[in-house]
């Protein structure tokens, strides 16, 4: 009896012990949307603006503990903008969504389908993915930081390859201190 209950105890123990420390299971993941959180951040000659988009949709697809893929699809009618108020906020916001932007009224999604991920340290991966926005897909490469059910990563998105040129000084001659720079920051917070 004491035997049993001995050798009960110990594959108990063991149990706890394989569980509490395996943090990813294989398969896709989804992201919870309502948890997770898109900042962007657009740069002009005078200064920056910041605001949020929303995941429509999003899974991060792990094997052998390691992440192997991920795709998400970006809600591009939730494009706000977080460092202005009243009504500087609203014509940027529907500056943003019109076509001289995003035309969020014809696209109203982007997507980022990851084409390659590599391992490149312990919990970071180096990641290749197809990014379209307006109906444009171009390669995007990026770092991605997996801790437990959570992902971060930092994009640098050139918008001009998207179509995407107002302001731009690679396109407009004599803009001055009205330019917008082409590259334009995407910092993800993820939660699945």
């Amino acid at each position: 009896m004491k035997n049993t209950i001995k050798t009960l105890a110990l594959t108990t123990v063991i149990a706890f012990i394989t569980f509490s420390f395996t943090t990813i299971v294989d398969g896709k993941k989804e992201v919870k949307v309502d948890k997770s959180k898109v900042v962007w951040k657009g740069y002009k000659v005078t200064g920056s603006h910041e605001g949020t988009i929303g995941i429509k949709s999003g899974f991060l697809d792990f094997k052998d503990d390691k992440l192997v893929g991920g795709e998400f699809m970006i809600d591009m009618t939730t494009i706000t903008v977080t460092d202005l108020e009243g009504e500087y906020k609203g014509k940027l916001e529907g500056h943003l969504k019109s076509d001289d932007f995003f035309g969020v009224e014809k696209y109203t999604t982007a997507s980022l389908i990851f084409t390659s991920v590599k391992t490149s340290g312990k919990n970071a991966y180096n990641v290749t993915a197809d990014l379209n926005i307006k109906g444009q897909t171009n390669p995007i490469e990026f770092t991605i930081s997996i801790y437990g059910n959570k992902a971060t990563a930092s994009l640098k998105v050139d918008r001009t390859k998207y179509n995407v040129k107002y302001g731009s000084a690679s396109f407009f001659d004599g803009l001055k201190d009205k330019t917008i720079y082409d590259e334009f920051d995407l910092v993800t917070d993820l939660e699945y």
